[in-house]
């Protein structure tokens, strides 16, 4: 498996309002495997992608693999920043339908 991004995001957590990430779970693209789960905040995210490291989104398939998702953006609206997948210019975060956590 070749390397897809710095850090991988399996799993998400909302706050109430069910548009604003607050912690997401991270694992570090190792190639061959991925490292230990961490729980990473949004702002230490949006500080990473802002320092140049990379992150994608990852799923798991029927057959318990890992498959690679999108790319994982900052995006401003009006001086919040967001994490997103694609670059629409909504003001709520959008990590796809990944699965969420408590």
């Amino acid at each position: 498996m070749s390397k897809w991004a710095d850090y991988l995001i399996s799993a998400v957590r909302y706050d109430s309002s069910q548009e604003k990430i607050e912690f997401v779970k991270t694992h570090e693209d190792k190639g061959n495997n991925l490292g230990t789960e961490q729980k990473e905040s949004l702002a230490k995210v949006v500080s990473n992608i802002e320092k140049g490291y990379t992150y994608c989104t990852i799923t798991k398939s029927k057959d318990n693999e890992w498959n690679k998702g999108e790319n994982v953006h900052v995006v401003v609206v009006d001086g919040s920043k967001y994490i997103r997948t694609d670059n629409n210019n909504t003001e709520k975060d959008n990590l796809e339908n990944l699965p969420k956590f408590q």
